[in-house]
């Protein structure tokens, strides 16, 4: 990891606050410290970097993902979308283009029909309607899930181990305390929660804050009954080299706020390795939040990178996901196994 060139740190737009990030050798990935919940350090060497724009899991086939079950709990163009359940009602510029993305398998298609731009015009932000792409995304919170609890937003990564998040670097390194609540809203877990129990970032990251290494991925324990969060809600396929001019669903949720939003534009290219999209009232909070391409399906970023997401409301950054991402997935997915 590290392999991006670091750029002199700029002012940051003011988030939840996190945890002192621990430094370690440029040649492991940085992994827990010991928490509550006992876990044992892990360092890991780096994976190779993978050389596919859709990155697979490391081991071949794809999980049959069953359909959910709730539980009560504290652009322009048509593409298939990861699958997930069905949701529960809700309670009472030109830029140069990167390498184009080599053919992969699409997840399977959703049971309901995904947002589009014509829930509101490109640009636009408002409540994320409870579809099976938005029950793949929720807030993560330190203690008790209740209202004005969470802290950072994050998603599910598809993977064989069916319990990996995508946030972002800056949101965590400790994973002590923190549970995942995805699809919530309104102070209720319908699917349940997950307990974080492990948080890869690269050394890039870990040793110097790299802003276009601004990603993590971490590990869930199974809940109380057995269930993997793959399992329940469904994962997004993580995808890498793909164009700058994306057209992205954003979704996020606001530290202020009890519904994730979720905003659909297209991406432009902010630096070499950072994404930038203009979407309108996105505060602190919706770091981390996925940015899920509406012509491949995958997650291509995640609210954060440049000033840890943007210094105002209205534009959110992302670091640009390649193999540097990939090796830190590869490596989070073969710890979890």
């Amino acid at each position: 990891m590290g392999q991006h060139r670091r750029r002199t740190p700029r002012r940051r737009r003011l988030l939840a606050p996190t945890l002192v990030t621990t430094a370690l050798s440029v040649l492991t990935v940085a992994v827990v410290v010991v928490g509550t919940h006992s876990l044992t350090p892990r360092a890991t060497a780096v994976a190779s970097p993978a050389t596919s724009a859709a990155v697979a899991p490391p081991v071949p086939g794809t999980p049959t993902v069953p359909a959910a079950v709730p539980v009560t709990g504290t652009e322009p163009s048509a593409a298939a979308e990861p699958s997930g359940p069905t949701a529960p009602a809700e309670p009472s510029a030109s830029e140069p283009a990167a390498p184009t993305p080599a053919a992969t398998t699409a997840p399977p298609a959703p049971t309901t029909a995904a947002p589009t731009p014509a829930d509101g015009p490109l640009g636009t932000t408002a409540t994320a309607p409870a579809t099976p792409e938005a029950a793949t995304v929720g807030a993560l919170f330190t203690g008790a899930v209740r209202p004005g609890n969470h802290f950072c937003t994050a998603s599910v990564l598809h993977s064989t181990t069916g319990n990996l998040l995508l946030t972002a670097a800056h949101c965590l390194d400790d994973p002590s305390g923190v549970v995942f609540a995805p699809g919530y809203r309104d102070g209720r877990a319908p699917y349940g929660t997950w307990r974080v129990t492990a948080v890869h970032t690269t050394t890039g990251w870990s040793r110097g804050g790299d802003p276009d290494e601004d990603f993590a991925v971490l590990e869930t324990a199974a809940d109380a009954t057995g269930r993997r969060v793959e399992d329940v809600v469904g994962g997004n396929t993580l995808g890498t080299d793909e164009p700058f001019g994306a057209t992205v669903r954003l979704y996020g949720y606001p530290a202020g706020g009890e519904s994730p939003l979720l905003c659909t534009n297209t991406t432009g290219r902010q630096s070499t390795y950072q994404r930038v999209v203009d979407c309108p009232d996105y505060p602190g909070g919706t770091s981390g939040g996925p940015w899920i391409s509406t012509a491949t399906g995958h997650v291509v970023g995640a609210i954060g990178g440049y000033q840890q997401g943007g210094d105002t409301d209205d534009t959110s950054y992302s670091a640009y996901f390649d193999h540097t991402v990939a090796a830190l997935y590869a490596e989070a997915a073969a710890a979890a196994s």
